[in-house]
């Protein structure tokens, strides 16, 4: 089984954007940009470091770039069993299963970067990951500090981050450093997230959650604060809520992934962190991160022909390099346009519509067959046909 992970604010990189510009997934670049009223193709193109380090540019270019790659592992026909995203990548991880439309998605994660940079400027606060150091024993370090200083992510093993105050931060550093632990090491953030520090936060993040009208999902959803799987509209309000000033239990949600099965960890997005995590927390687990137009080849090498054909096309169709599938861009009813198997289809042809939204191939080629049946309800993401490219 394959799970999909989306990396959260720190894994963004100045030129992330520049080896997508001329990729058809592009086109999400401009969308946001409309939604944000920013030009967030400056800020994946252009922007250096110290601007990218801004909360609200972090937020926004990594949800972005990570649903980018999204976009274009789909249409290679490739889709996953199972989806989580560390911090802001839940966010990722909820548009990707559908519960989330982009433009929805890209105008909650802005308010989220606004209300979290805002309540960073009223009460000031840091982080700083402890390596080498059980998770109790980090525990017990912010609790000798005698401050304002918690656990903020449960990483992996040996790998904790902590937030609060300037002071209690430096204090439970050096408490652990005291426990044994190898190294304490400053992030370069805007605040204490995952902390108490967040509350303000939190507080404003309801009502943009309420606007976003999240939605039921067929693919799980793997939860930062219980580390369970979720596909229920109702309680993703309750669940975004608290994550703000929760520990994300990033560790504990890779072990409740494998336990449902999943033996491949797919990371899409920028960076790679999530990818080291996955290795130190697991056990013959494999693991690849995809971030670049040049890593889609080498995602369907890692996958393997018949592997990469039973994650992503039903009743046994074999699905190689040379063969794509179109996807419903959304939920509802299939009307298919009738077009018969083995006619030649140009990009943006009309293959039909679902819930009155046209399906147009992203591809050239010949359609083999369609997958999706006339009158049929179908999910987001849904194969709906399957062509030959060559």
């Amino acid at each position: 089984m394959l799970a999909f992970t989306f990396p959260g604010q720190g894994s963004q990189r100045p030129g992330m954007g520049r080896p997508w510009r001329d990729h058809e997934s592009w086109d999400l670049v401009d969308e946001a940009s409309e939604v944000a009223e920013r030009d967030v193709a400056h800020l994946l193109l252009d922007a250096d470091a110290d601007e990218l380090k801004d909360t609200r540019n972090a937020q926004l270019t990594t949800f972005v770039s990570s649903l980018m790659v999204l976009d274009a592992v789909e249409r290679l026909g490739v889709s996953p069993d199972m989806l989580a995203g560390h911090s802001l990548g839940e966010y990722t991880a909820l548009a990707a299963s559908g519960a989330l439309g982009f433009a929805e998605g890209v105008a909650l994660v802005q308010a989220r970067a606004n209300a979290m940079h805002d309540a960073g400027n009223e009460q000031p606060g840091t982080m700083a990951a402890v390596l080498g150091l059980d998770d109790d024993q980090v525990e017990v370090a912010c609790n000798l500090a005698d401050d304002e200083v918690w656990v903020a992510n449960f990483n992996a093993p040996g790998q904790v981050v902590i937030a609060g105050s300037p002071s209690g931060v430096e204090a439970a550093g050096i408490q652990a450093k005291g426990l044994g632990a190898k190294k304490v090491m400053p992030l370069q953030v805007s605040g204490a997230f995952h902390t108490p520090y967040m509350t303000a936060a939190r507080d404003r993040l309801r009502d943009a959650i309420a606007k976003a009208a999240i939605r039921d999902s067929d693919i799980p959803v793997i939860s930062n604060v219980d580390s369970k799987a979720h596909q229920q509209s109702a309680e993703w309000s309750a669940l975004l809520s608290a994550q703000l000033s929760s520990p994300v239990r990033w560790k504990h949600g890779l072990h409740a992934m494998s336990e449902l099965g999943a033996t491949a960890f797919a990371e899409l997005g920028p960076g790679g962190v999530l990818t080291g995590m996955a290795k130190r927390t697991l056990d013959e687990v494999r693991t690849i991160s995809v971030a670049t137009p040049e890593d889609l080849d080498k995602l369907l090498e890692w996958l393997g022909g018949e592997q990469a054909a039973s994650l992503a096309s039903p009743e046994g169709e074999h699905l190689f390099a040379h063969e794509r599938l179109v996807v419903s861009p959304a939920a509802g009813i299939f009307a298919t346009a009738g077009i018969t198997d083995g006619s030649l289809i140009a990009v943006g042809t009309v293959l039909g519509s679902v819930a009155g939204e046209e399906v147009r191939s992203p591809f050239a080629g010949i359609l083999q067959s369609y997958i999706a049946i006339d009158t049929e309800r179908v999910a987001a993401r849904q194969p709906i046909a399957w062509l030959r490219t060559e």
